[in-house]
Formats: structure tokens, sequence, C-alpha cells
């Protein structure tokens, strides 16, 4: 049996399936990835949530370069392998896709957002990091693009940053718990395009393996 036969019938034989992804799967929809050669971390530092918190400057270039990635967040499309994905968990093999990506691709490609565990957040929207509102993305983009600076919360006046995880910024305890939650669940998990070095998120695969699940 060679490997895709293997695979299938692993697939077949899944009761409850989950799909883990990393920055791999996107990489065809034209989203370079971080680590590799030519990755976005080889041209530019990332900016620890700490500065962000801490200095006007770092949050300028941090809403700098989100501005400067909106043509590309706004043109990309799905590619076979988001699709694929999209398939297994409409046909209900997959019941959850837990992702360490921040495109919003597999929403995109039809997955319901109830079933994506974005653990890294998403980069199309943004929140204030004191209360939680959700700000709207393309409404902060115009006024920093207009006065140099992102808005404050309208509700309460505290900072407001993409809905992404920086560096040094604690991990979203609901999606962990909703993750952890899954990954006991599954007796399946598909990894697809992570290279599973990324902690605490490359622990899901090991932990549904040390709970018996196939990967």
């Amino acid at each position: 049996m060679n490997e895709l036969h293997r695979l299938i019938a692993l697939i077949v034989a899944a009761r409850r399936m989950v799909v883990f992804t990393g920055a791999g799967i996107s990489t065809e929809s034209g989203i370079p990835d971080f680590r590799s050669p030519g990755g976005i971390w080889s041209r530019m530092q990332p900016i620890p949530y700490a500065d962000y918190l801490a200095d006007p400057e770092a949050r300028r270039l941090s809403w700098q370069r989100r501005l400067e990635m909106e043509e590309t967040w706004r043109q990309v499309q799905p590619n076979d392998g988001h699709r694929c994905v999209a398939v297994l968990v409409a046909q209900g093999r997959a019941s959850h896709v837990i992702t360490q990506n921040i495109d919003g691709l597999h929403q995109i490609s039809g997955v319901p957002d109830g079933q994506v565990i974005e653990l890294h957040g998403t980069t199309r929207r943004a929140t204030c990091l004191a209360c939680g509102t959700a700000a709207e993305i393309t409404a902060v983009l115009a006024h920093f693009e207009a006065n140099g600076r992102a808005p404050d919360c309208a509700s309460c006046g505290g900072l407001i940053k993409t809905a992404t995880i920086s560096f040094g910024q604690p991990m979203p305890e609901p999606e962990m718990a909703r993750a952890e939650a899954a990954t006991l669940e599954c007796d399946l998990m598909l990894v697809l395009g992570s290279s599973l070095t990324v902690y605490p998120a490359a622990g899901f695969p090991l932990l549904a393996k040390r709970n018996g699940a196939r990967w």
C-alpha cells in the first residue's frame, strides 16, 4: 500500500478527524511563510508584544506592515488544499480545523467559523487589548493611513491591535481550550503544512498521538 492509499484508508476509517494546518498550506495562495529562506522573518523582525504595548513607534511600524499587506489579504484566495479540507468538514469527516494561520482562508473556503480554531488569531480583524471590543479592520487601516496611528478603542480608549498573537503575547485561552477538547476527542489528526516546531500549538498533534489518535 503506497502512502496515498494509506492516507485514504485512514480518512475513511476515522470516526472523528481533526485537521491541523500551518503556513505551508497557504503558500500556494501567495502568502509567504515565516521561517523558510526568503520568508517574512528573513525580511523583517517580528515586533514583540511588550514593545507594542510600550512603544508608539513599534505600534506605528506594526500597523504600517499591516497596511502594506492589505492588498495581499484582499486578493488571496483558498487553494486546493483549503478546498479539500473544506470538503472533509462538509462531509462530516473532520469535526474541526485547528490552524496556526492568521489568513482566514479556511473560512473563505467554506469551513464554518465555529469549526475553525485559530490558535494565533487572525489578521482580518482588530480588537481592543483592554476590553476586547472588536474593531473593523478596514476602518482602523483608514484611520492609520490618514493619521499615522491606529485609533483608540471607541468603548474604553484602550490600544487597538490586529487580532493576531504576537511574540510574548499570551495564547488565547478559549481557543486553546477548544483545541484541546477537539484533540482529545479525535481518532485521527491530519497535519498539513506545519513544521510542528512552534509551541504550544505544535503540542496538539503530540497530544492526539498520546491519546491514541492516528496521525
